[in-house]
């Protein structure tokens, strides 16, 4: 499912920083994460998510199961405004506005007897890793 935010009155490089860190959560993980970081651009997220979620919903898609597959943060559109400066002069003030797209994907749960193999297969390395551990030696000389 997907839900999009567009002309978002902050810069995409702020908003960014909050939008990395959901990438790839749980959706529950995500709204716990938004819920508790101090940055201004994570209220809005949250409600993005909401929406997102709500779309799930009407899709017939059961939450437990949903991911933040992707969220895309890109440049909207830029108000340029002027500030006078000395001797009549002015410099300019570049607004920027964001465009938040943030996609939910439906992920199966693992069960533990997939995920046994992998951890059989991951003991060889490490038994390995003790061998060569025990031929280094360190020689210690005492003073008598």
């Amino acid at each position: 499912m997907k839900a999009f935010l567009k002309n978002y009155r902050q810069s995409p490089r702020k908003v960014r920083l909050v939008a990395e860190l959901i990438k790839s959560k749980r959706v529950a993980d995500a709204l716990l994460i938004l819920d508790n970081l101090p940055k201004r651009a994570s209220s809005p997220i949250n409600g993005l998510l909401a929406s997102a979620i709500a779309n799930a919903k009407v899709a017939g898609i059961d939450i437990n199961n949903l991911f933040v597959e992707n969220v895309t943060v890109n440049k909207g559109i830029v108000m340029k405004r002027s500030m006078p400066r000395a001797r009549g002069s002015a410099s300019r003030i570049n607004k920027r506005t964001s465009h938040i797209m943030l996609s939910l994907v439906e992920k199966a749960p693992t069960s533990k007897s997939e995920s046994r193999p992998e951890s059989v297969g991951s003991k060889k390395p490490d038994s390995k890793l003790k061998t060569k551990k025990s031929t280094k030696t360190k020689v210690v000389e005492t003073k008598a």
